[in-house]
């Protein structure tokens, strides 16, 4: 219980200062990692059994039976143009921890860069044109514990360390503290993930030099090194599974993505704080074969005429399990569904060694 107050004492400070701190800053860390927790619309901090778990919840690290725990993804969204990549891993230190390791990069990569387009003669030169990249760098390093106190409650941290660069133009360091909290009950997991807990500060970091003239001969400010501020953000979700006869299951999840830096266009807002809710819904045979399915992103959009209608991002999954690799295939929207293209996404699970430190699949600690 101490943990839960702790949560949402230090969100409530955190709160105080939303109107006056910009929105969708380390927004590629929103997007997701994987196939099964994008196909069922983000909805996986309560119930997350992999090395994704460092990404979803790190608590769920410890729902992990296997000695070792891989996962990788790779995406390309509006066509291509920008490249999203995630890699995981997960490992057991005793019976009542786990660590964890992930690395995640979106980026847009050769830009061209046609700074020295013309000659000092002014002659059109292609050959000077150069490409650099703008990417997004997080390391998340995870650790998570088996509480000793409350039976099927599995707590967990992460310290991240998030990189951003545009070239030689500017780059940015930044550091966080995520928290996560799992809890079983019988058939009901319940999972509460807050991200940026006290606040992700990057420190940019420009080079005038690079840009000086560019921004001068075109009547742009040349800016000043900043410090940008990543709000927190509460994940909270519910989920219920059952067994449908002898060979499948069913599992449902809804819940709330809680972001504190001022209004944003969702279902639920306010100056302090805006709430998108989402649900999730998969369904296995014999835990290997799976359908998954989920809905998410809710948005109040208005028209040429001032009609306003509420729009909503649906996504669709499949996955296979043979042995100790799973692949999981998501189809889903990066934005609206209305106006950005839907994307394929491919990610491969792949556990590995015994663990004499393993307990049943979603069923800890019941």
């Amino acid at each position: 219980m101490k943990f839960f107050i702790l949560f949402y004492l230090l969100l409530s400070f955190f709160t105080l200062h939303a109107q006056n701190t910009p929105k969708y800053s380390n927004e590629f860390l929103a997007i997701g990692v994987g196939g099964r927790g994008l196909a069922m619309s983000n909805t996986q901090s309560a119930i997350v059994d992999d090395a994704t778990a460092g990404y979803w919840n790190p608590a769920g690290l410890l729902n992990i039976k296997k000695k070792y725990a891989f996962s990788l993804m790779h995406a390309s969204y509006f066509a291509g143009i920008a490249n999203y990549d995630y890699a995981g891993f997960a490992t057991p230190v005793d019976s009542k921890s786990h660590i964890g390791v992930s690395l995640i990069r979106f980026a847009v990569d050769d830009i061209p860069d046609t700074r020295y387009l013309f000659d000092a003669d002014g002659t059109l030169n292609y050959d000077n044109i150069k490409s650099f990249s703008a990417a997004d760098y997080a390391f998340l390093f995870s650790y998570a514990r088996r509480s000793l106190l409350i039976k099927g409650l599995r707590l967990g941290a992460n310290f991240k360390v998030i990189y951003r660069n545009v070239g030689i133009f500017a780059n940015a360091w930044g550091f966080g503290i995520d928290l996560g909290a799992q809890l079983t009950r019988n058939k009901w997991h319940f999972g509460i993930t807050a991200r940026d807990i006290t606040g992700t500060y990057n420190t940019w970091y420009f080079n005038p030099e690079t840009f000086y003239d560019v921004f001068t001969s075109t009547g742009n400010t040349i800016p000043d090194n900043s410090i940008e501020i990543t709000m927190p953000r509460l994940l909270t979700d519910v989920a219920f599974k059952t067994g449908i006869g002898n060979a499948f299951h069913a599992l449902g999840t809804v819940g709330l993505d809680i972001t504190f830096d001022g209004k944003r266009n969702t279902v639920i807002k306010t100056e302090l704080f805006s709430a998108d809710p989402h649900a999730g819904v998969e369904i296995d045979y014999k835990n290997a074969v799976f359908v998954r399915g989920g809905i998410g992103n809710f948005q109040q959009t208005k028209d040429f005429s001032n009609n306003y209608s509420y729009s909503f991002q649906p996504n669709f999954g499949v996955g296979i399990k043979i042995k100790s690799v799973g692949i999981d295939y998501a189809i889903t929207d990066i934005g609206d569904n209305s106006e950005s293209l839907y994307s394929n996404i491919f990610s491969v699970r792949v556990v590995m060694g015994k663990s004499k430190y393993a307990t049943p699949r979603l069923q800890q600690d019941d």
